[in-house]
């Protein structure tokens, strides 16, 4: 008897939810345990049940998928998170592999793509969908291979916020300062960590410091 895999979804579309829930309970080995609109349910999710495999959305109001992805993993290491979205950008894909996603797919992807994903996930393998998979070979073979110019790597607008993140700023007190939204801020900062290939905001204010955006 197959072990069955244990799987949340989370999608702030109740379609798309029902949608993948539909097709994978035609799926013997799989079982949907629970579902999730937001990032902030995700975790509790994933607090209360340990699924093996977390199906989740990157674009949600509130937390993002990349903030939920890192939480996540701290929650229950042993849960496998499956990206299912439709950006295929950048600054969403290397900020989502960095915090902790196993695999990272498209919403175009058929119904048997994502069971399969669900099923490498399950044991440990990563799947990316091919657009993706040519994007992170492109970025293994180009820009790592020189040093980053953080002068022409991000936009003027991007810079700005670098300063503020390096000076101490959070979301809300950027998006105050510059007059825009705090969901514009979460995306320029998940662009200038994907640009300059780090990991978090202290990383980025080091940098910041480092490269002598920010001087006292």
């Amino acid at each position: 008897m197959k072990e069955v895999i244990r799987v949340c979804i989370v999608d702030d579309h109740i379609v798309v939810r029902q949608g993948v829930q539909a097709f994978l309970a035609t799926q013997p080995d799989i079982e949907v345990v629970g579902e999730a609109g937001s990032g902030e349910e995700a975790i509790q999710l994933v607090r209360d049940l340990a699924p093996d495999v977390l199906l989740l959305d990157l674009a949600m109001p509130g937390l993002d998928g990349v903030e939920t992805t890192r939480r996540v993993k701290l929650v229950s290491p042993q849960t496998h998170v499956v990206v299912l979205t439709s950006y295929v950008q950048d600054e969403y894909i290397f900020p989502a592999i960095r915090a902790g996603a196993l695999s990272y797919l498209l919403k175009e992807s058929a119904g048997e793509e994502i069971v399969n994903a669900i099923h490498k996930a399950a044991r440990g393998e990563a799947i990316l969908h091919p657009r993706i998979a040519s994007r992170v070979v492109q970025e293994l073979q180009g820009k790592r291979q020189t040093e980053i110019n953080p002068f022409s790597e991000l936009s003027e607008r991007e810079m700005e916020v670098l300063h503020l993140i390096a000076n101490g700023f959070n979301n809300a007190a950027i998006a105050e300062r510059l007059v825009i939204s705090e969901g514009t801020v979460k995306s320029h900062v998940n662009s200038i960590l994907s640009k300059l290939h780090l990991t978090d905001r202290t990383q980025a204010a080091i940098f910041a410091w480092r490269e002598g955006i920010v001087r006292k």
